[in-house]
């Protein structure tokens, strides 16, 4: 999963953005008792290490709680093997049991209905 970044508040800086009502107690509910601003950190760490390039740790299948078919439109390591994902490929997409939607290679869940 992604690297945690413990950085005490003092060393932070306030970044206003705007969300839609319903979008922030969305993100209260999924949050829970870490607070939607943690996990919104926390989901922009993932992205930028998985950007980056630094996002390496394999997930476990166990891990996964849905995927569903996709198409690659850029090439993408699979979240589980590492395997290399092809733009242009046929892949899936997981949702992990954290809440975050990763790339999957189609052999990662042979026995899925498409």
């Amino acid at each position: 999963m992604p690297i945690s970044h413990q950085t005490s508040t003092t060393d932070m800086q306030v970044t206003s953005i705007r969300l839609e009502r319903e979008l922030k107690e969305r993100l209260k509910t999924l949050a829970g008792s870490q607070g939607y601003q943690t996990l919104i950190r926390n989901i922009l760490w993932t992205y930028v290490q998985q950007k980056s390039g630094e996002y390496a740790e394999l997930l476990s299948p166990s891990q996964i709680s849905a995927s569903v078919e996709a198409f690659a439109h850029q090439q993408q390591h699979c979240a589980v093997t590492g395997q290399v994902i092809q733009a242009q490929a046929t892949m899936r997409l997981g949702f992990t049991t954290e809440g975050v939607l990763v790339p999957l290679c189609t052999e990662t869940f042979q026995n899925d209905a498409s």
